[in-house]
């Protein structure tokens, strides 16, 4: 993955019910020294303000641009995004979720360091909101980034390995990066904190009540797909 530092970098954000947050989530992309971004948030049927306020943030900044669906799924969200991108570098970042202000730096460097990389990731840390101090039982913690947040992909390169699966509610970067990985790419994860993910009162349930289930659902996939490659 050779960068030259004239690509667009297309980030995109869905967004359900993030009105509290996407606001902070868009300002840490446009804190990035990089200045080639463009990026596509995605309202994913939201009840909230979450519509008014990307459309605020579109009016202000032109790099910005807004797209609204029925209610699907973080992995419909992001695809939809991705089929309103023009970068040639695809990245993500959830809508209650920050980057660090020299995410894209670090991964630049990176890309210099290891142009044999067919993508990059990072470490990610995840921090309580306000919100869930007094409640919730998942610890602040340091972890490499089988994230989407933290992706950094050559757009031809994300679609030579296919559209998120939508069937998926939380594992849907695990299946992905199964599929990567069953492609023969390989990348490189950058040894430093590259995104801020945040545990707050309306996803806490999300991560200890459904991650099982759809981790399992991943790796069966996974294990159907090699079956089915050893047995052709």
């Amino acid at each position: 993955m050779v960068i030259d530092g004239t690509e667009l970098v297309s980030v995109v954000i869905p967004a359900f019910n993030a009105a509290r947050f996407l606001s902070e989530a868009v300002a840490s992309v446009e804190a990035q020294d990089y200045s080639r971004i463009e990026v596509v948030i995605v309202d994913d049927g939201s009840t909230d303000d979450t519509w008014e306020i990307a459309n605020q943030i579109a009016t202000r900044n032109g790099r910005v641009c807004c797209v609204q669906q029925a209610n699907g799924g973080i992995s419909s969200a992001r695809n939809t995004g991705i089929r309103n991108c023009t970068g040639e570098l695809l990245a993500f970042l959830d809508a209650d979720d920050l980057w660090t202000s020299d995410r894209l730096e670090k991964q630049f460097l990176a890309a210099a360091r290891f142009p044999d990389a067919d993508y990059f990731t990072g470490q990610v840390h995840q921090f309580l909101d306000s919100s869930c101090q007094s409640t919730a039982t998942v610890a602040e913690e340091l972890s490499d980034g089988a994230v989407a947040g933290t992706l950094l992909i050559p757009t031809q390169r994300f679609h030579d390995v296919g559209w998120f699966d939508t069937q998926l509610k939380v594992a849907e970067f695990l299946d992905w990066h199964s599929r990567c990985s069953e492609l023969g790419l390989h990348g490189h994860t950058v040894d430093s904190v590259l995104l801020q993910r945040r545990i707050h009162d309306t996803n806490t349930g999300k991560l200890q009540r459904d991650s099982r289930r759809d981790y399992l659902l991943a790796m069966k996939s996974h294990l159907d797909r090699k079956r089915r490659g050893e047995n052709g």
